[in-house]
């Protein structure tokens, strides 16, 4: 039994999906040394075409505007992924996104964002996509080219200046279409040198993303909370600064949290899961972080042609995702933190042979980032902002 099977929670109604990642072209044009996509277990991505059709993106577009319509939604995330989706050209993303404001209900926003590594960008493309409405995601390791380093083709030169071009090109002549940046955790650069790095390059929004590991496959550089107090050290940076650089996705989900107020993202919190992959030959998916615990982890056996997204809703592992606490480790249901933590992500709590109900392998990790953001929330607001629990007051020196 797979472990999106195994130790089943609780039946409860499925939300809807509200964000739909569609595979624009499934190859890349770098090679990064540490991708889990194309360097880990899984290959179901050989097998697939490169670029979607145009049978499948008609298609996934008619699902998406049939799913708003049934579910009544008055706003949907269409992310424009790969690979890299600009290999699909620019052209394309754009006819795509309009079928799909065209086919969605009347007072439905379709909210559209391209991932892209930026190599690929110039000031005709980008003039495309922010003349569409899609908005423009950009992944980076930081803002240098020795942050860079494992970023590279596939004949192993260099991204960084393409890409460099790329976000400041954006940054400086679309700031309307610029969404931000992507950068993952590593705990071997010194964060505030990367953070402020970064700042160079005036993103409006920066998610900063633990990297994909689990209990069978730790993340490189794991051990001790080294990924937290990362993490502890940019959040101090970035809450002295004294007014807000940029927004940290990370960081004002926390706070919100632990103020009680509702937050989303897929690292923090208890809010059911609503996201869904469309695959390039069609395949409806779970997210592709899954492909970092096993072959076939992220697989539903669905497909757009023969399958609406309520059957999605109703497969056994989008089910496990949208159970909250209920879905969660014994420990993790029985700690004070689990409404701030949420369990972690979801990919990050796999074992072989258990499946994903763990505790997450960063576990002691987000225990000290959420109690370091607490003290330092008690400690600063202290009589001006609803008091945060006295079980979350612990903070660091």
């Amino acid at each position: 039994m797979s472990g999106n099977t195994a130790a089943r929670p609780p039946a409860v109604s499925p939300r809807p999906f509200r964000q739909f990642i569609v595979k624009m072209h499934g190859r890349c044009n770098l090679a990064c040394r540490y991708c889990y996509l194309y360097e880990g277990p899984d290959h179901t991505w050989r097998t697939r075409p490169a670029a979607a059709p145009a049978d499948v993106l008609q298609r996934t577009a008619d699902r998406i505007a049939r799913h708003a319509h049934g579910h009544a939604l008055t706003t949907v995330s269409l992310v424009l992924h790969g690979g890299e989706p600009l290999l699909a050209g620019a052209d394309t993303l754009a006819r795509f996104t309009d079928d799909v404001r065209a086919r969605v209900p009347a007072g439905c926003t379709v909210q559209a964002t391209v991932q892209t590594n930026a190599t690929l960008l110039t000031r005709e493309r980008a003039a495309v996509l922010a003349r569409h409405g899609i908005r423009i995601g950009i992944s980076l390791d930081g803002g240098s080219a020795a942050h860079n380093a494992r970023r590279v083709d596939h004949t192993g030169r260099p991204s960084w200046p393409a890409a460099a071009r790329g976000a400041r090109l954006v940054a400086e002549h679309f700031p309307e279409a610029y969404a931000g940046l992507l950068t993952v955790v590593d705990p071997t650069t010194d964060p505030v040198d990367l953070y402020e790095s970064l700042l160079d390059l005036h993103p409006p929004a920066l998610d900063l993303l633990l990297p994909h590991g689990n209990w069978s496959a730790p993340p490189p550089h794991w051990g001790g909370t080294r990924h937290g107090a990362w993490l502890c050290r940019i959040f101090d940076r970035w809450w002295s600064a004294g007014h807000r650089e940029t927004r940290v996705r990370l960081f004002e989900e926390c706070l919100a949290l632990l103020l009680g107020l509702p937050a989303a993202t897929e690292s923090l919190g208890l809010q059911p899961f609503d996201a869904v992959v469309v695959e390039t030959d069609g395949s409806i998916e779970q997210v592709d972080s899954l492909k970092s615990a096993y072959e076939g982890a992220a697989e539903t056996g669905l497909d757009v042609f023969r399958h609406d997204f309520d059957q999605a809703l109703r497969h056994p592992g989008v089910a496990a995702r949208q159970a909250g606490r209920a879905g969660l480790a014994d420990r993790c249901r029985a700690c004070p933190l689990v409404t701030v933590c949420g369990g972690g992500h979801y990919a990050h709590r796999y074992r072989a042979g258990q499946g994903f109900r763990n505790p997450s392998v960063y576990c002691a990790d987000l225990q000290l980032f959420i109690q370091h953001v607490a003290g330092r929330l008690a400690r600063d607001t202290r009589g001006t902002r609803p008091a945060v629990p006295a079980s979350l007051e612990g903070g660091t020196p």
